[in-house]
């Protein structure tokens, strides 16, 4: 049985030329160099960067990130990325520069010897309509198209002002997490007994009781500088592990 280490909502910041400023950064390149090199497969479940405004600017930005990915993929680990709500426009170009695989929002692989959809986690928030409205536009081929023509100051201007209006924006802590309809109809629909998703920000293991099957729902920790989470998945079950100090 394979190990898989799951992980999400890392929020890194462009890489700031090795000066030490970035913590989660730094973090994240240990992961790769460090306890990601035992595992056969790494799942990246979204919001792997705070922003990405495209392949041209990101892979820029990001280059440290990006060639710690890259590194880990030629040491023969298996990189799997989904996107997130703050990532969704990286492409092709990303994947090509990293050697990762690009999985559509909702994916089932063999996780832990059973099967398990993973997903980054916002399409389960549909209680807050605005969002998925949004959703459903930025997701779309052509506006996606049309956003990666755009001068790249445009873009980042654009990218700036919808971090500024949720960051502004108060929202019901209860439309913020899954709907709990949402996921019953998920694990029906895809007939499963676990999922693993990010998204929320509220790591956590959830359990239901579906049509006589128990199935499990299990939250992502986001990386903070106090808190590198990742979950890990071997012949010993699941476990959360958390990135040691230097």
């Amino acid at each position: 049985m394979s190990t898989d280490l799951l992980l999400a909502d890392l929020h890194l910041p462009p890489n700031d030329g090795g000066s030490g400023g970035d913590p989660l950064g730094t973090a994240f390149r240990r992961f790769c160099e460090g306890p990601a090199r035992a595992a056969q497969r790494v799942f990246i479940l979204g919001d792997l960067f705070e922003v990405w405004v495209g392949d041209d600017a990101g892979l820029v930005e990001h280059a440290e990130d990006v060639a710690a990915i890259r590194r880990l993929v030629d040491s023969g680990v298996e990189v799997y990325f989904q996107h997130g709500n703050r990532d969704f426009i990286v492409g092709a170009a990303f994947a090509r520069a990293t050697g990762l695989r690009l999985l559509p929002d909702l994916a089932v692989f063999e996780i832990a010897g059973q099967p398990c959809l993973l997903a980054h986690g916002d399409l389960f928030c549909t209680d807050d309509a605005a969002y998925q409205r949004w959703r459903r536009f930025s997701r779309n081929r052509l506006a996606q198209w049309i956003y990666n023509r755009l001068p790249l100051s445009r873009r980042r201007r654009i990218a700036g002002g919808l971090r500024s209006d949720s960051h502004k924006q108060r929202k019901p802590e209860a439309i913020m997490d899954v709907n709990e309809t949402t996921i019953r109809e998920t694990f029906l629909r895809y007939a499963v007994p676990r999922l693993i998703h990010g998204h929320t920000h509220r790591p956590a293991d959830h359990h239901y009781q579906i049509e006589g099957r128990h199935c499990e729902r299990i939250v992502l920790a986001d990386w903070r500088p106090d808190r590198m989470e990742w979950l890990r998945a071997d012949a010993c079950g699941l476990h959360r592990e958390t990135l040691a100090t230097p």
